[in-house]
């Protein structure tokens, strides 16, 4: 577990730094298997995976996490852990955030409900990332107006769905 000393600046430091490294595993993944060119995309909450598929048949499935919603009427993020809807084995990532901003003593990491904006919803996001060392963060639009924040594991790629 990563700790802080001075501990505004160092977490500000801290999700910089994630907000960063997201951005670099995310352009590796688009690199590598197009991340973000995606045609559409499907969260099994029973099964934990995400599954996206591309136009020219090829599809990714990984293991996800719900970080939270993001509501844009009023610009307020919904941590997964709060949130009624998220299935409990798709909390255990943003758990993990709320357990450290406890360690932490603050409250935007331990409230369900944060005013923030869409960008502070990607760099919360990115640092749940990082504290669960997971391999990439994914947003999707569940309806209009609102957006759900994931984080997702190792990725399998393949040409048709039975060859998962």
């Amino acid at each position: 577990m990563v700790k802080l000393h001075n501990r505004e600046a160092s977490l500000d430091a801290l999700i910089a730094a994630s907000a960063d490294e997201a951005q670099i595993a995310n352009m590796l993944h688009n690199s590598t298997w197009r991340l973000g060119e995606e045609k559409s995309w499907h969260l099994d909450q029973n099964s934990g995976q995400l599954l996206l598929t591309f136009d020219d048949g090829t599809f990714a499935l990984a293991p996800a996490q719900v970080i939270g919603t993001f509501h844009h009427k009023d610009s307020t993020f919904m941590w997964g852990w709060d949130h009624p809807s998220v299935l409990p084995a798709l909390r255990r990532n943003a758990i993990t955030v709320r357990e450290f901003g406890k360690k932490q003593k603050t409250k935007e990491l331990t409230k369900g409900n944060v005013q923030c904006s869409e960008h502070r919803a990607w760099e919360l996001t990115a640092l749940a990332m990082r504290l669960n060392q997971a391999k990439g963060a994914y947003r999707i639009e569940v309806k209009p107006g609102v957006s759900m924040f994931l984080n997702f594991g190792e990725v399998q790629i393949a040409q048709e769905a039975g060859s998962l």
